[in-house]
């Protein structure tokens, strides 16, 4: 792993995992652990998606998944879950 980089801990993705969307139809999703630290990283460090490192994956999945979950109103759920004590 390259230093500089954002990854979720084990104590901060439990408190995300619950509300992450289940039993969806359609392909799997890639590792969301990967994918949600990736749109942490970007939404911290203010850079274009397009900037994305490609340890996350590719900037159009992090970028896709982020405005998706933005339009169905999952983040609030998931940034107070990782805002808590």
């Amino acid at each position: 792993m390259r230093a500089g980089l954002f990854w979720l801990n084990d104590r901060q993705w439990a408190r995300i995992e619950p509300h992450l969307p289940r039993g969806l139809t359609g392909p799997d999703r890639d590792d969301d652990r990967r994918i949600v630290s990736g749109i942490i990283h970007m939404l911290q460090s203010g850079a274009r998606w397009r900037d994305c490192p490609r340890e996350y994956g590719p900037y159009t999945t992090i970028y896709n998944r982020f405005n998706r979950w933005a339009k169905r109103g999952r983040w609030c759920a998931i940034f107070e879950a990782l805002a808590k004590p």
